[in-house]
């Protein structure tokens, strides 16, 4: 058996609550697996064989103590301009897409997914299954494989995940389940209702009425709670309070953002902003570009902000500025477009700030995971030491200078202006460490280095355990021979641990 989560909406917390059940379901002896049909999402990962996933599963995965794979999400749309996705499937860009024409695909994509579904579930004992969005958009239901179609193939137990937080909770709930296709309304075995805030038995009328009209019980209502788990996409951007910190980082927030979850290590020390083109950066210590989706539309937005000009009068301050991919080759001289990244072949003039040239040559793209070891130049990089991260980018940059690692990027300016590929490389704690302890110098304040607080996603399932009716979860997800087979495993490890000397144990 396996489970499906649904939502009432986006960004109701449908990624996390997959993720705590995951971790749940390992603790208990499982084996487990997340997965997602289609995933929309430029926050990305990339697993050991080179293949690209949405960042959702990855941290799903970690959580569930597997290693991240292709089939926990065998469709990724990276949205890449108005109404036109990038198709990544199975790992690899498949074609970009308009979406008038990405549903004529719904067969062959659906056909794909469920495919993916079963050869996992050959591997591991459970599979925890995230829908994407609302599941009740009624307009798409013939053509929704990351709900309804696949609800319908899979025929597995849901749980409804709702947002309390935006109010309208009951209309939620009910006006999902009601929407429902009458073949998947009965489906839904339990209600988990997230992002509570203030006194909860202050609610018990309200989880009355709810099942009364739903006729589904309640499994749980979880708090509000912040925890230190990759984001999934950029609506999350506007949740996010920076650190109260005395240094303050600018990351810009271009149009098409990629992969910001690099810096979720950074914003425990720092003061980190995400600013939109056109904000002023001059009272920051640092100005670091992220990944994108599109390089020269994002290269053009940062032009007519004048957020080019302001980026580049920081570096000319001694303030440090880094790219990371996208920004990377917006950093360097030139980029050269072979109708890769817009509608025609064209060169732009990057910021000029590294000794770098950018082309988009060939529909295609580098998905690796790197360890390397950053070049002692300057008083960032010397610090660094050895890191580990991913690249994930079209297009080939050619150095005419200095790299800011043993095989790639470039620096510039005695170290304090450098660029890479690498992705991850501030959720690093050496590369946090060795970027703010420079920071600090520079202000003359101390600084500790940063430290990871313990397993996130045990903090996370010890806040379900709590809050949730776990071992009703439990008994949806699994079959009744699995559940007894465990507590037999169980029982038999608890009674040779009695047996053995206390100091053994």
């Amino acid at each position: 058996m396996s489970l499906m989560i649904l939502g009432t909406s986006s960004h109701v917390g449908k990624s996390i609550i997959t993720a705590g059940i995951c971790r749940i379901l390992s603790n208990r002896g499982f084996s487990v697996a997340p997965f997602k049909s289609q995933n929309m999402s430029l926050n990305s990962y990339i697993t050991e064989d080179g293949d690209e996933i949405g960042i959702a599963q990855a941290v799903q995965a970690f959580s569930a103590r597997a290693c991240p794979n292709v089939l926990m999400n065998p469709v990724l749309l990276k949205p890449k301009a108005d109404s036109v996705s990038q198709i990544v499937l199975m790992g690899k860009p498949y074609k970009d897409i308009s979406v008038s024409k990405y549903y004529r695909d719904t067969e062959f994509l659906l056909d794909k997914a469920v495919e993916a579904f079963n050869e996992l579930s050959s591997r591991y004992d459970e599979i925890v299954v995230e829908g994407a969005g609302g599941a009740a958009e009624v307009n798409l239901y013939e053509k929704d494989i990351a709900n309804i179609l696949l609800a319908k193939k899979l025929r597995l137990p849901i749980i409804l995940v709702a947002d309390i937080e935006r109010g309208g909770v009951f209309a939620q709930i009910y006006g999902t389940i009601s929407l429902l296709p009458k073949d998947v309304r009965p489906l839904v075995k339990g209600i988990i209702i997230n992002k509570f805030r203030g006194d909860k038995d202050l609610f018990d009328s309200g989880l009355k009425i709810i099942e009364e009209l739903c006729k589904v019980p309640v499994l749980g209502v979880v708090p509000f709670t912040r925890l230190e788990i990759p984001d999934e996409d950029s609506l999350s951007l506007e949740d996010k309070i920076p650190t109260d910190s005395l240094i303050k980082i600018a990351v810009i927030r271009y149009s098409h953002i990629a992969n910001f979850t690099d810096f979720s290590l950074l914003e425990r020390a720092a003061h980190v902003e995400y600013v939109l083109p056109g904000t002023p950066l001059c009272d920051f210590d640092a100005v670091i570009l992220p990944g994108t989706k599109n390089t020269v539309s994002d290269l053009k937005e940062l032009i007519e902000s004048k957020t080019a000009e302001e980026i580049i009068r920081c570096a000319e301050k001694g303030i440090p500025v880094i790219g990371i991919c996208g920004g990377y080759q917006m950093m360097g001289e030139s980029i050269f477009d072979n109708a890769i990244e817009s509608d025609s072949v064209a060169e732009y003039k990057g910021l000029g700030l590294l000794p770098v040239r950018t082309e988009f040559l060939k529909y295609n793209k580098l998905t690796v995971q790197k360890t390397r070891t950053a070049e002692p130049v300057g008083p960032i990089l010397s610090r660094m030491g050895t890191v580990h991260g991913y690249e994930i980018h079209s297009g080939v940059s050619k150095v005419f200078g200095q790299g800011c690692f043993t095989d790639e990027g470039a620096v510039s300016c005695g170290g304090i202006i450098f660029g890479t590929y690498l992705h991850g490389l501030f959720a690093e704690s050496s590369a946090v460490d060795a970027l703010m302890s420079y920071l600090c110098e520079v202000k003359d304040l101390p600084y500790s280095p940063v430290l990871h607080n313990g397993d996130p996603y045990e903090k996370l399932a010890a806040i379900l355990e709590k809050n949730i009716d776990a071992e009703k979860i439990v008994e949806l997800a699994c079959s009744e021979n699995q559940i007894d087979e465990r507590r037999k495993h169980h029982n038999i490890e608890n009674s040779d641990a009695k047996k053995q000397p206390l100091g053994k144990r």
